[in-house]
């Protein structure tokens, strides 16, 4: 309200100044007229319409007080003259508000030229021969001419224009379409090239003859290098790639015969890269025994769209031969341009490979073979072993008996029966292998658990006394009944006791094995040896029970393996720990017969006979025992 008060007071005064001079130079009222409107012109430029209204009607009072029959009154005494008091506001009012106008019009534009002076975009006017009537600041950055330098020249030949057509050709499209786009190639004022990305809009007169071209451009000479550098760093891992996998590519064109190879191809069929690809090239590296391979080929793939997956050899001239593999697929495009694009793969070393892989088969299995054998001819060993030198040691005791003065026929007696046992016992034993070896089943019975323990230490008793050890019997009554096979069964317990009384050979003090019977939580009948021996060392106890594995060195490492593949093959298992107080315990399980298979084995004739000599066996057995102790 300040401003406008002190305009208003101000352009009033101004008005009465111009007023003033007019009558004191005595001037007519069309020049006062002339004077006032343009002062009231020049007031106007200063604030809006209202500022032009209040200048506009204060000019009129002053022109017809001071100017206007009768003077220096506002009585008006012709009407002429109140015509010329009404134009005179009318186009005061009408100049201002041009004035106005124009002011606005030239400040939007000022302000959008601003903008276009602020983007990043190189924004070119040019006239309808190409002249440059405008040249932004962004196109001053990238060519560096600046505006007063570029203006008024001739576009082409201020950027030395290279462009992806004819200049003429492209003019026509442009003039056609109204628009065009593309990449050009201009040089800029140091004498480099610039790729730039290029759009032209034609602006066109009320009849439709061209006016202007509006061109904007875009640098990509970065990128365009960028995409450059990156072609030819993926063509070089391609071509590393081909190379390390040994795979090269190839075309042919059916129609123009044309092939393309890759490095790679080149380098398979070893020919000098500067040669032209044929198929006769192919052709003579092909093995004769595999060209019916490609003429297949050549056959099929000019006529169907089928893939083709096939492997062949080369024959080279020094006569080595390499093993390719070969995957093609026929496009189905146009007749005349049908093309066969496909891999080929060198395969050579991957036969070799398989052949050196069937080579070492071959040989494991020889191998394995012969390692099975091995642990057969040691299982026989080792089983046969135990009731031979029970045969021998027994003989030796009937010697003694025979020399007596008089025999002692009972003695001499009960070491025959025991040889008689043991030598039975050798013969089934290599009656189970020799089943094993055929493939036969175990022979399984109903069992009492406790009757094998007990005979498996009769066997062993004299082996017992001779290393001064102490056996104790902790055996469980009431056990269920197993359905195993006997002989295997007391192999297995003599195995463990054996192996307790080898632990215990090298440890001073007492020496004392426990044999245990019992039931364990799960209802399987569970029998323990515990030896005071030095125990086994934590890191051998997953390995005891494999084949060859001892930690003696006189041992062969078979006992503990036959024993856990006898146990494993009855549905049971067998496992070692360390005792707290010394010594180790080697122990095993195995399931109970079912009630159906006991009635079964009891009830018929064959089970009878089993029992009734298992009886005698076990009462014989006792027998023995009592009269070696």
């Amino acid at each position: 309200m300040r401003y406008l008060a002190t305009l208003w007071l101000g352009g009033c005064i101004a008005l009465g100044a111009v007023t003033a001079a007019c009558v004191l130079l005595d001037q007519e009222e069309s020049t006062a007229g002339f004077l006032l409107l343009v002062a009231v012109v020049l007031l106007s430029l200063l604030d809006s319409f209202i500022s032009s209204v209040i200048f506009s009607v204060v000019g009129a009072v002053l022109l017809s007080y001071f100017f206007t029959a009768p003077i220096d009154s506002f009585h008006i005494s012709k009407p002429q003259d109140s015509f010329a008091l009404v134009a005179f506001l009318v186009t005061s009012l009408a100049i201002t508000t041009l004035v106005r106008r124009i002011g606005r019009v030239e400040k939007t534009q000022r302000a959008q030229a601003q903008l276009l002076e602020l983007t990043h975009d190189i924004i070119i006017v040019r006239d309808k021969n190409d002249v440059i009537t405008y040249w932004n600041q962004a196109a001053e950055t990238l060519y560096g001419w600046k505006k007063e330098e570029a203006m008024g020249k001739f576009i082409d030949e201020l950027l030395s224009s290279v462009f992806p057509l004819p200049r003429d050709q492209l003019q026509r499209i442009f003039l056609r379409d109204g628009q065009w786009e593309g990449e050009l190639i201009h040089t800029r004022r140091d004498g480099t090239e610039i790729i730039v990305t290029s759009r032209w809009a034609l602006q066109r007169d009320g009849a439709g003859n061209p006016l202007a071209t509006l061109e904007t451009n875009n640098d990509i000479t970065q990128r365009r290098r960028a995409e450059d550098l990156l072609r030819k760093s993926q063509a070089q891992y391609f071509a590393e790639a081909q190379k390390l996998s040994r795979t090269g590519s190839f075309g042919w064109n059916f129609s123009s015969g044309e092939v393309f190879w890759s490095e790679q191809t080149f380098s398979i069929f070893e020919y000098d890269p500067a040669v032209a690809p044929t198929i006769e090239l192919v052709r003579q590296r092909m093995h004769p025994d595999d060209i019916r391979v490609l003429e297949e080929i050549l056959e099929q793939a000019s006529g169907s769209t089928a893939d083709f997956d096939v492997e062949h050899r080369l024959l080279f001239p020094d006569g080595r031969i390499k093993h390719l593999h070969v995957l093609a697929h026929a496009t189905n495009g146009h007749p005349n341009n049908r093309l066969l694009i496909g891999a080929v793969m060198d395969v050579t070393r991957a036969k070799q490979t398989e052949e050196q892989l069937r080579h070492a088969q071959s040989e494991l299995e020889r191998v394995s073979r012969v390692t099975a054998l091995g642990e057969l001819s040691a299982s026989i060993a080792h089983e046969v072993g135990q009731p031979l030198s029970a045969i021998v040691t027994n003989g030796e005791a009937c010697l003694r008996w025979l020399h007596r003065q008089p025999p002692d026929m009972e003695e001499i007696e009960g070491c025959v029966s025991q040889m008689t046992d043991e030598g039975n016992r050798a013969a089934a034993i290599v009656q189970r292998v020799r089943a094993l070896m055929k493939g036969v089943p175990p022979d399984r019975a109903p069992i009492a658990i406790n009757g094998v323990v007990e005979e498996a230490i009769a066997v062993i008793r004299r082996d017992i006394e001779r290393q001064n050890a102490s056996l104790t019997r902790r055996l469980a009554t009431g056990l269920p009944l197993i359905l195993g096979d006997h002989v295997q069964l007391q192999q297995v317990l003599v195995n463990l006791i054996n192996n307790g009384l080898q632990s215990m050979a090298s440890v001073d003090g007492r020496r004392e094995l426990v044999v245990q019977s019992r039931l364990d939580p799960e209802g399987n009948v569970v029998v323990a040896v515990k030896d005071s021996g030095a125990g086994v060392r934590e890191a051998n106890l997953p390995r005891l029970f494999e084949p060859f594995f001892t930690t003696r060195s006189s041992g062969m490492g078979m006992g503990l393996a036959i024993s856990s593949s006898i146990v494993e093959a009855h549905g049971g298992q067998i496992w070692a720990s360390n005792n707290p107080d010394g010594g180790a315990t080697f122990s095993f399980s195995l399931p109970p017969a079912m009630k159906e298979e006991v009635r079964e084995r009891y009830t018929g004739r064959p089970a009878r006979r089993w029992f009734s000599l298992h009886m005698r066996s076990y009462h014989v057995t006792e027998r023995r025992c009592q009269v070696s102790c």
